[in-house]
């Protein structure tokens, strides 16, 4: 407790003792006392208590200390105040065990770009190349198969972890905006692309999130600055969609390039018949499938495999699997497979056999298709099938697009939205996002059979008359 009720005494001599000067005073109904060596010593310390209560302090009960010299022992005492940088790396730390592996890279990128904005001083720093490899591979990352850094990448560590600003610094909007703007950039200083900044700006929040939960703050500091992400619009481009009669070209030319493409064309074609993600389409298992002779079968989709680099996988593999996306991690998925597909498939598995686990697909070596393998055909079945106006532009550029050929064609033909949205592995609310204009083509057919229905119960009055009225 707080008193200006202090009092001081004159100085005692105790002979027979080591330190026989003893300084005594009163605060609050609290004694005190200090013993020194010689009477100046006492003095001065004496003075000293004197000059305090000439400022006007109030004293300390406890301590018998001015309120001066008790902030000051309490700053010495107390822990370093935390860095962004060591808020940072435990903020990663929370997140590794539960996250993706995508996730993971994401949380490191959108770090390890804002971090070297929020130092106390950015000269002498190692070269922003370095210095963004140490963060993302290193401090952001905790993977067993990381390793020890080199020399270059534990310098900068070092420098990062000296320079990094106290985490309270945040609360200031000029700071904030440091790194808003970092997060705008690349490291070339051009502008990031929108959906990049984005992310990053996500990152930078979830982060911010934690130091709340932290309680370094009683709010995120970003909901006081006046500064948005750019928006993006997601919808797909149709400009660069192939038709389904050119998609179909483009897994037929696959299908010509030897015994290779025959084998990787079955698997474009699970994307372009039954709108499998690529990840979802490397992990079809035979024993997954249904595949009668004649008519319909059907495929339970249950894993994915996304690529994402050994560094950030639990095991060091290149991919990662995982539960479908958007789904709990246990759930499966069922889609239904048109004959012409079912077809291929049984021809499929009738020439190649099956790999890995009994999966319908495999690489050349006996393992899962590599993101490289599953590019490099596809980009020569493209040289076959466009006409060089075409091959300049993106179109068809990569196997993924014969998802949306799918889906939209699924749209085109009548099938219930929430159907369409089921066998895609979409939520009703994204399809509506991503197949806006497809959707809105089907005005004109839903009139139509809005307007049967009305004829049906009303008879012509329902005709051009109200229609026009309308």
């Amino acid at each position: 407790m707080l008193t200006y009720d202090v009092r001081l005494y004159t100085i005692r001599k105790r002979e027979g003792r080591r330190r026989p000067f003893e300084l005594r005073w009163k605060v609050g109904s609290e004694g005190h006392s200090k013993s020194f060596v010689t009477k100046t010593l006492a003095i001065g310390r004496l003075s000293e208590l004197k000059t305090a209560m000439k400022n006007g302090e109030q004293f300390d009960e406890e301590t018998g200390l001015p309120v001066s010299e008790l902030e000051a022992l309490r700053a010495k005492e107390a822990p370093p105040e935390e860095t962004w940088f060591g808020h940072a790396v435990k903020h990663v730390s929370m997140k590794w065990p539960d996250d993706s592996a995508k996730e993971r890279s994401a949380r490191a990128d959108g770090l390890a770009t804002l971090t070297p904005a929020l130092v106390t001083d950015p000269r002498g720093g190692p070269p922003p190349r370095v210095l963004r490899r140490a963060l993302s591979c290193w401090a952001f990352n905790f993977s067993p198969q990381k390793g020890d850094p080199p020399p270059e990448i534990a310098a900068a560590l070092e420098w990062i972890a000296e320079r990094s600003l106290p985490i309270s610094r945040l609360d200031e909007s000029d700071v904030i905006r440091e790194a808003l703007t970092a997060i705008t950039l690349k490291l070339d200083g051009t502008r990031a692309a929108d959906n990049t900044i984005r992310r990053k700006y996500s990152t930078f929040s979830g982060a911010l999130r934690y130091a709340v939960e932290r309680r370094f703050f009683t709010a995120n500091p970003l909901s006081f600055i006046d500064w948005s992400p750019p928006e993006t619009d997601s919808e797909i481009d149709w400009r660069y969609v192939p038709g389904p009669r050119q998609a179909r070209e483009l897994v037929d030319a696959v299908a010509t390039l030897g015994t290779r493409g025959r084998h990787m064309s079955t698997l474009y074609g699970a994307t372009n018949w039954i709108a499998t993600r690529p990840s979802e389409a490397v992990n079809l298992r035979r024993e997954d499938c249904h595949l009668p002779a004649e008519g319909w079968g059907s495929a339970v989709l249950a894993k994915t495999s996304p690529r994402v680099g050994s560094r950030w996988t639990d095991d060091g593999k290149t991919y990662e699997e995982r539960g479908l996306k958007h789904r709990a991690r246990n759930s499966t998925r069922t889609v239904p497979i048109p004959p012409v597909y079912v077809q291929r498939l049984r021809a499929h598995v009738e020439e190649f056999g099956l790999g890995l686990d009994g999966r319908l697909f495999q690489s050349a070596t006996g393992g899962l298709v590599s993101t490289k393998e599953y590019s490099d055909v596809w980009k020569e079945a493209r040289q076959l099938v466009l006409p060089p106006h075409q091959l300049e532009t993106p179109l068809a550029e990569t196997p993924g697009k014969l998802r949306a050929t799918c889906v939209s064609g699924w749209i085109a033909s009548g099938v219930d939205p929430t159907e369409v949205a089921y066998r895609a592995g979409h939520s009703v609310a994204v399809l509506f996002h991503f197949y806006a204009k497809v959707l809105n083509g089907r005005r004109e057919q839903a009139n139509e059979l809005i307007q049967r229905f009305l004829d049906a119960e009303y008879g012509l009055e329902s005709g051009p008359h109200l229609a026009h009225e309308h």
